[in-house]
């Protein structure tokens, strides 16, 4: 793998920074508001529910969430959700907007030897809003890293192969780092692209999958791992 690999691209959530802990504490924090209404559980699989619903209009991302937590709220209610609960709902959401994006342990370290002792091209592919995804990266601290930052509605063979041509490669030149099967290693494998697979100790239910296993897939515990891989 260490001789094809011309192009490195890096999932964003979870893989470089820490993500899906903020959403579970927000979706504690709904389900408690809309407790006179339902169980934690009853709540949760409505907004699950309402989510995938959703996905095909607003995609990904903390706006998409935001919407699905108020039309979620004025469903179970009946609509009879008072304005400050409503207006709590909106103030969870936007708030997830200035989460502090921290890198991971290890991620820095990672990038910084990769940067300085190889000569690979380095992409950060990611899905979400626009706006929201480059925010967190800026607050990271490691756009510096990156020569392409691509940030797409959802991670789908098309998109890795329009990765591969922005960077003029060969698909099996291409190697995707992410923590999700479904989103960053199946579709890069399905194109001919290596992956290596770090999974995070929390995944969302919409990137839920069984295990997957493929001669071009490495699986690693931790970011670290990859160094002697490709340096």
């Amino acid at each position: 793998m260490k001789d094809k690999i011309k192009v490195i691209a890096f999932d964003a959530d979870d893989t470089l920074w820490d993500n899906q802990h903020l959403f579970e504490e927000a979706e504690r924090n709904f389900c408690e508001i809309l407790s006179p209404y339902g169980t934690k559980e009853k709540i949760s699989e409505e907004l699950f529910r309402t989510e995938s619903n959703n996905m095909a209009i607003l995609g990904y991302g903390v706006q998409a969430f935001t919407i699905s937590m108020m039309e979620t709220a004025l469903k179970v209610s009946n609509q009879e959700l008072e304005g400050k609960d409503l207006w709590k709902i909106m103030q969870i959401g936007k708030g997830l907007l200035y989460n502090p994006a921290t890198p991971l342990p290890g991620v820095e370290k990672t990038l910084q030897t990769i940067t300085n002792q190889s000569n690979y091209k380095l992409a950060l592919m990611t899905k979400g809003n626009t706006l929201d995804q480059n925010n967190k990266l800026m607050r990271s601290g490691l756009r510096r890293y990156f020569d392409q930052i691509i940030i797409v509605d959802d991670k789908t063979t098309d998109e890795y192969q329009s990765l591969c041509y922005k960077f003029g490669i060969k698909e099996n030149e291409l190697l995707m780092i992410g923590n999700s099967l479904k989103s960053d290693i199946i579709p890069a494998i399905k194109v001919g692209a290596f992956a290596i697979h770090i999974p995070y100790e929390l995944t969302w239910l919409h990137e839920h999958i069984e295990n997957f296993k493929h001669e071009r897939l490495t699986t690693l515990r931790k970011i670290e791992d990859i160094i002697p891989l490709l340096v």
